[in-house]
């Protein structure tokens, strides 16, 4: 018998949205010294910044940009709105830095990137625990109240205010910064490749507004890891749909800050690594929501870790 061999081919997963195969093999290739020798500069998107960070400073690189936006806020009394994605706890450090600053937050406005919502598209209402809204309201919101902040400056998605919600961007003068980082199905948001958003033109893809839509499963299967849902893989404990910005929201941003650098509980694993590139160096695609921040005409900061760059090979030791 002859061991090693790669005589065995197939196609991938029915369910795995990202069909051409030439596309992907191209971007599996992609080695991390390819990427460092890039020097910043995307291979062919002149908005969009590559920046590689050791995987410690990947995460404040978000907290930097957010304080000295809230901080230049206050300073040069004016308007800031931000986008705000899937509430970490980190936001628990830029509040404690804000009223360490005593950064006076009247001018800041909030805008929530999605939220979950049942088989029937009800949004879940900010009581529920596990919301985003929820989550960001008790690790920023009600930190900073004593620093000037409005109440009603924080945008959550509800049935309410989902559907005006991108009316309410524009006549805000559009989002001065979107903060955002691929899921794995290379999701922009909750914004997954299911056909709820295909378009016949890339161009109705991207004018598509804030709207309810169903989940790519590898969407609901990263979530079920999260702590919200006990970080055990229950699939049965997350919901099935999303209220998400549209794609419109990203390309009209002033600017976007893009962060990929999602390991496993700190190890060398990382389904973020593939999704990655095919995000950022893959062909624009429907099929890859995320990969249209590629064609924005205003800026695009992408940070990618040093594990999220490092080059895709096998390891037959670790195997399983």
């Amino acid at each position: 018998m002859i061991f090693g061999e790669d005589n065995f081919k197939f196609k991938p997963a029915d369910f795995y949205p990202f069909k051409d195969l030439d596309e992907i093999n191209r971007v599996r290739a992609i080695t991390k010294e390819e990427i460092l020798a890039m020097n910043g500069k995307h291979p062919t998107s002149p908005s969009m910044y590559i920046d590689v960070r050791k995987d410690e400073e990947a995460g404040i690189v978000m907290i930097a940009d957010m304080v000295k936006r809230i901080v230049d806020s206050d300073r040069y009394d004016k308007k800031v709105v931000m986008i705000m994605p899937n509430p970490c706890p980190a936001y628990r450090q830029v509040a404690y830095l804000l009223k360490e600053l005593k950064v006076n937050c009247r001018n800041v406005k909030f805008y929530m990137m999605d939220e979950w919502a049942d088989e029937d598209g009800n949004i879940a209402p900010l009581s529920y625990k596990a919301g985003f809204g929820n989550a960001f309201y008790r690790f920023m919101v009600s930190n900073i109240l004593e620093l000037g902040f409005k109440e009603e400056n924080f945008i959550y998605h509800s049935n309410k205010t989902t559907p005006d919600y991108s009316k309410m961007l524009e006549q805000d003068g559009e989002a001065d910064i979107v903060y955002s980082g691929p899921g794995w199905p290379g999701h922009l948001a909750f914004i997954d490749p299911v056909e709820d958003w295909f378009c016949d033109t890339m161009e109705e893809y991207c004018a598509q507004g804030a709207k309810v839509a169903s989940l790519h499963p590898l969407t609901i299967a990263q979530n079920s890891l999260h702590g919200s849902f006990g970080c055990s893989g229950d699939i049965a404990n997350v919901p099935p749909k999303g209220a998400m910005m549209g794609p419109r929201d990203a390309m009209k941003a002033k600017e976007v800050l893009d962060v990929h650098a999602i390991t496993t509980a700190g190890t060398h694993v990382t389904w973020q690594r593939l999704t990655s590139r095919l995000c950022v160096f893959g062909k624009p695609s429907q099929d890859v929501p995320a990969s249209i921040l590629q064609l924005r005409e205003n800026p695009t900061h992408v940070v990618m870790s040093e594990t999220n760059i490092q080059s895709i090979r096998p390891d037959y030791y670790f195997q399983y």
